[in-house]
């Protein structure tokens, strides 16, 4: 059974960038609509309408391929700054409900309201609430989720997109959860997906019927949580400091890198900008690990990692080296990585802070 002692609220704006471009531009609305790059130069969709859905549009498509399902799509090039002003805006009307918020993106967010002294303490009634302040003052829509905890409620809020508002009490936990398919859990993606339905596991009551040991068996480390969530139990609180796992940079390129040397050009300059990302965080970070991530022309991606503690090249020539050999063909985007620890993060006592933050300013002094 699932805690029921928090009220938690996922907010997620609907189809957040081109919503905003809509409202700005009325001639853009009933219209199939996307934000992304240029068509003509390897541009990708961020994000588009439901009009442009509904011909197989998606985000992280080719721009030129988006057009191909929907010629008549409009692509409208991002404003960031447009966005992040706009996000700025709804975590003031957040705000207005409670200040335990943890943003997970410009235009998503958990709340946790379950101190909250606004409409008797209903969850329900403050989403709605702060729902309708975003349409009225704002122009967009939003969805929303609430439920005991986060993980329901983040699948709440995706029940009745868009515009919608679902609720999970705690009492409906149990029976909500053991018919929700496997694929409703974060995590859960076409690998996975495919493993569970070979072992005939198509809802999260079908999880229910294993055991922790034999989950950890199919699933390794993954086993754990799916033994816990496909319960509907979620512990994690609302987090109001998002602290970083991992730092990266990437680019897509206008014409293929087609070669193994040509893919080792590109490391110096996507070096140089990971090592500045990793300049701006703050002190309490330490690297624990490395990653390199291929796109193919075919949209396909590999990526692999490798144990690390600071940003030297040899490393990364020899994760694009290791994809390489994985699979030989010219790439349309190369990113590089780090897996981060966060030294601020609840870890077991520190028996040894002098050799701690010894090894920090090492780690800080090779880069």
């Amino acid at each position: 059974m699932a805690q029921a002692s928090r009220k938690i609220i996922h907010v997620d704006c609907d189809c957040f960038y081109a919503a905003v471009e809509m409202r700005d531009d009325p001639t853009l609305r009933h219209r199939p609509v996307a934000v992304g790059g240029d068509p003509h130069r390897r541009g990708v969709i961020a994000t588009c309408n439901y009009p442009a859905r509904h011909f197989g549009v998606h985000s992280a498509m080719a721009s030129s391929q988006a057009l191909r399902l929907c010629p008549e799509l409009v692509i409208v090039p991002p404003n960031f700054d447009k966005y992040r002003k706009v996000s700025t805006q709804i975590h003031d009307i957040f705000r207005r409900y409670t200040s335990l918020i943890e943003p997970l993106s410009l235009d998503e967010a958990f709340l946790d309201v379950s101190a909250s002294d606004q409409f008797d303490n209903s969850a329900t009634r403050i989403a709605e609430a702060l729902r309708q302040d975003i349409r009225r003052e704002l122009g967009i829509t939003v969805s929303a989720g609430v439920a005991p905890n986060k993980f329901l409620a983040k699948v709440a809020s995706d029940w009745r997109k868009p515009d919608g508002l679902f609720v999970i009490p705690p009492a409906q936990v149990d029976a909500f959860v053991a018919a929700l398919p496997v694929k409703k859990i974060s995590g859960v993606g076409r690998v996975t997906g495919e493993r569970m339905a070979g072992l005939n596991l198509h809802t999260c009551g079908d999880l229910q019927s294993m055991s922790r040991l034999e989950l950890s068996q199919h699933f390794g480390s993954f086993g754990e949580r799916l033994y816990h969530l496909s319960r509907g139990e979620d512990n994690r609180p609302v987090q109001t400091g998002r602290r970083r796992k991992s730092v990266s940079v990437e680019r897509t390129y206008d014409k293929d890198q087609v070669d193994l040397n040509a893919w080792l050009r590109e490391l110096d300059g996507l070096l140089e900008k990971l090592k500045a990302r990793f300049a701006k965080l703050d002190q309490h970070y330490l690297i624990s690990g490395l990653t390199a991530k291929v796109k193919y022309q075919d949209f396909v991606s590999l990526s692999c990692d490798k144990v690390g503690d600071d940003l030297d090249p040899a490393h990364f020539e020899a994760l694009l080296r290791q994809l390489w050999e994985r699979r030989q063909g010219p790439a349309r985007l190369i990113g590089i990585g780090a897996r981060l620890r966060d030294l601020k993060a609840p870890q077991q006592p520190d028996l040894f802070p002098e050799e701690r933050e010894k090894a920090l300013r090492h780690q800080r002094n090779r880069l």
